[in-house]
């Protein structure tokens, strides 16, 4: 489902075809086209990653069901990312009640928390079926795992954490997400579940367009 069809009321799914059945098996060896596969962004978008390096984005949302479905398949492919890939997450804010999740996000990576917690935010989520998309909600989360409050509150509300947030937003946008799970790289290219069938053939055009970025550099 496109973000302009989200429905307010609850977290419902985002991408149809992002993690559903691998299409036929030509899909999955030819070459990937843009405009079909992927998409090429007129304007390139903020990178982070350091010089000689391309940049790999997911962009995610804590609440998708589709993204914590990924998240498996994600983590293996990083893992056996190459050593000139520079991989990083963004959380989006598609509206403002999303901002929490992002904040959490970003909470964490401040406190040097995310790969202790990230998959458990998904796993409380989509798992326990224990929402947690609120300040309040997400503090007893933090404090449940063993997370000091007081000082995970600090970083939540710090202007370092709101303007990652906000940057997060731009970059969503210079990218223009339609949906998540989805991935940017270099700052160039753009492609998700719907554009290339699914995630599995997303991340095999992901390393196609790390290929073509790594000739450019």
């Amino acid at each position: 489902m496109k973000r302009r069809d989200f429905p307010a009321a609850t977290a419902a799914v985002l991408g149809t075809t992002a993690l559903g059945f691998p299409g036929l098996m030509l899909a999955q060896v030819r070459t990937p086209q843009e405009g079909k596969d992927f998409r090429a962004l007129e304007k390139r978008a903020l990178v982070e990653a350091p010089a000689g390096k391309i940049e790999v984005v997911e962009f995610f949302w804590y609440s998708c069901p589709h993204c914590n479905a990924f998240e498996p398949k994600l983590n293996a492919w990083v893992k056996k990312a190459p050593a000139d890939v520079a991989f990083r997450r963004v959380p989006v804010a598609f509206r403002d009640e999303f901002v929490p999740q992002q904040r959490l996000y970003y909470a964490l990576e401040a406190m040097g928390k995310v790969e202790e917690l990230h998959g458990k935010v998904f796993a409380e989520i989509h798992v326990n079926r224990q929402p947690t998309a609120k300040e309040d909600q997400i503090l007893a989360f933090v404090e449940k795992n063993g997370v000091d409050k007081a000082k995970f509150q600090e970083q939540y509300n710090s202007f370092a954490v709101s303007t990652k947030a906000r940057r997060a937003k731009q970059l969503q946008d210079a990218y223009m997400v339609d949906g998540v799970p989805a991935m940017g790289v270099a700052g160039r290219y753009y492609v998700d579940g719907d554009l290339a069938g699914n995630m599995d053939r997303a991340l095999q055009v992901v390393d196609h367009l790390v290929a073509e970025a790594r000739k450019s550099k």
